[in-house]
């Protein structure tokens, strides 16, 4: 699940870079352009190698760079691993965003609660989503997010209830479906759990979540032949990620029971 948070992360830094930071930024023209050129580097920069990437935006921060600078340092941390240190910073660039009345203080705590999910620290993830959540309570990126710290906790009911709503939003969120599948497993639901798994997967083929999900699913039922299709076409799309290794722990399992 991790690598499909940094994923959603960098995602909603890429929409950030399209409406970047500007809040606190000249209001000349030309201030705005340095300004956003500025921050596109920073990001680029950050992919490539994030420690430089760290050190220049602390330079630009204390030039004057304000949010967008902020912002960057954040990511630097993110690149780097430092997942504590990077949440902080988000959380106190969304304090001032708030002061500011910035209109990009929900994506900014949306990413802080993500990275306190990396850092497993769910009692500040739920913190910070719950927060995002009392300003904008239909904001379904956060509702999922949010019943994903729940299911880390082992609040199921709390997660269903999350993603119920986050799908009665947009009833074909792949993501929201696939969870809410695992959700319903694990309160004992299998049949409508396979419903919502087999939902996602005709919305999205290869959600390599949904597809691990319905290995679980087929395995429970005792579909061990399909279980092991589901979770090979995983190997098959995505072999070196964190997807690939829990596909292949399932099936190093089912090949360990397969004779029981």
């Amino acid at each position: 699940m991790f690598a499909r948070f940094l994923t959603l992360f960098m995602a909603l830094t890429i929409s950030l870079a399209a409406r970047p930071l500007l809040t606190s930024a000249a209001g000349a023209p030309d201030g705005v352009r340095t300004q956003e050129s500025e921050y596109e580097a920073c990001l680029t920069l950050t992919r490539r190698e994030p420690e430089k990437a760290f050190e220049s935006a602390l330079a630009w921060r204390d030039a004057g760079g304000g949010f967008p600078a902020r912002h960057c340092v954040a990511l630097a941390l993110v690149a780097m691993k430092k997942y504590d240190h990077a949440a902080l910073t988000l959380e106190e660039l969304a304090e001032d965003m708030q002061g500011a009345g910035s209109p990009l203080l929900v994506p900014v705590l949306t990413q802080a609660t993500n990275v306190w999910l990396l850092a497993e620290e769910y009692e500040r993830a739920l913190a910070v989503a719950t927060t995002g959540l009392e300003i904008e309570p239909e904001n379904i990126n956060l509702l999922v997010d949010r019943s994903r710290i729940m299911a880390k906790v082992g609040d199921y009911k709390r997660a269903f209830d999350d993603l119920d709503l986050a799908l009665k939003l947009d009833p074909a969120r792949p993501d929201a479906l696939t969870f809410r599948a695992a959700a319903r497993r694990h309160l004992g639901d299998n049949a409508r759990a396979l419903e919502d798994v087999e939902l996602a997967l005709s919305l999205e083929p290869d959600q390599l979540d949904a597809l691990i999900e319905r290995g679980i699913l087929y395995e429970a039922a005792e579909k061990r032949d399909l279980a092991r299709k589901d979770w090979l076409r995983v190997l098959e799309i995505a072999t070196n990620t964190p997807a690939g290794d829990e596909a292949r722990r399932h099936l190093e399992t089912l090949d360990v029971n397969k004779d029981k």
